[in-house]
């Protein structure tokens, strides 16, 4: 899967982000980055959107994608050594797929992107095996489209396109929040209310820069969420969540805000030490349903993903 290459002048390589100026107008997303990496020409810019790695929050953006004032953009310019990514023979739980898209369950620990410090157990490695042959060149190269992200740790749905035409349409739909996503979490404490909606901005944490947080500077979030059990053995709460918004760390970091840590999450709240239930393994967040309009067939697609086994005993475990 070769990446663009730069120009020759420019002899870089890593990850570049740009937050785009408070006060400034908005416009194209290839154009915002035209001005914010001079060091890069437009056309070696815009090869780098066409192949699906350009992204704002947890979505890919389109070359046209319009941005604005606190929008942050990010790419990589990988080593020249590191251009090629090869089919690697990995299961993968195909939840749907068609000559057009692909949607996976991806198993909790599998990394969607490959990158710096990364084996070859990505997602990617494993679309490009699975895909073999039936990839039609997105962007010029034979490579799996991939519109979204899910963290290492979180498992569940993940959507990826085979040709242009369908990868156009999904990051169109997930720009424009067309695409209905919903997750399940459990997280310490017994939720007071049923169900509810937090509408809390989510930006990068002034404090430690890894991090997210609810913050006056961010940008807009909607999570709704609905208590579905309460467990008091060791107080905590199964959630169904719906975003609304694909903020970075979006769940985790409102539902941390709201006093309700998701188990294993130790990045947004949780500590071990103090948690008096059964072992965690991991970030307890599940990405269940994805609907959406197939981008090509205009069919209704509304696919569902079931808790995994990990999570599904520890929900038997706090019962």
């Amino acid at each position: 899967m070769p990446t663009p290459n730069p120009d020759a002048s420019a002899d870089v390589s890593g990850e570049f982000i740009h937050t785009v100026a408070e006060g400034a107008e908005r416009e194209r997303a290839d154009m915002a980055l035209v001005h914010a990496f001079p060091q890069f020409s437009r056309s070696f810019l815009q090869k780098l959107f066409d192949a699906g790695l350009v992204w704002c929050d947890s979505q890919a953006l389109l070359k046209k994608s319009k941005v604005g004032p606190g929008d942050t953009l990010s790419f990589t310019v990988p080593e020249i050594k590191s251009l090629e990514v090869r089919a690697v023979d990995i299961p993968l739980s195909v939840v749907f797929e068609d000559a057009h898209l692909i949607v996976v369950n991806k198993a909790s620990g599998m990394i969607t992107h490959p990158g710096a410090g990364t084996g070859e157990d990505t997602l990617v490695h494993a679309l490009l095996h699975h895909c073999r042959g039936q990839l039609s060149g997105i962007g010029g190269v034979e490579r799996p489209g991939i519109v979204h992200r899910l963290d290492k740790e979180t498992s569940g749905l993940i959507v990826s396109a085979k040709t242009d035409a369908a990868f156009q349409g999904l990051a169109e739909a997930f720009a424009e929040r067309h695409v209905r996503k919903e997750y399940t979490a459990i997280a310490q404490g017994l939720a007071r209310l049923n169900a509810g909606s937090i509408r809390e901005p989510v930006g990068r944490d002034a404090r430690h820069r890894t991090r997210m947080a609810v913050s006056k500077e961010g940008r807009p979030a909607h999570t709704d969420w609905t208590a579905r059990e309460r467990f008091t053995k060791a107080p905590s709460t199964l959630f169904d969540l719906r975003l609304h918004t694909g903020r970075t760390h979006q769940i985790r970091v409102h539902l941390s805000h709201m006093g309700h840590h998701i188990l294993g999450d130790e990045l947004y709240g949780f500590k071990p030490t103090q948690w008096k239930g059964p072992v965690v393994d991991r970030v307890m967040l599940h990405a269940a349903k994805l609907a959406f309009t197939h981008p090509v067939t205009g069919k209704a697609l509304a696919l569902e993903a079931p808790l995994p086994e990990d999570f599904a005993a520890l929900r038997r475990g706090l019962m």
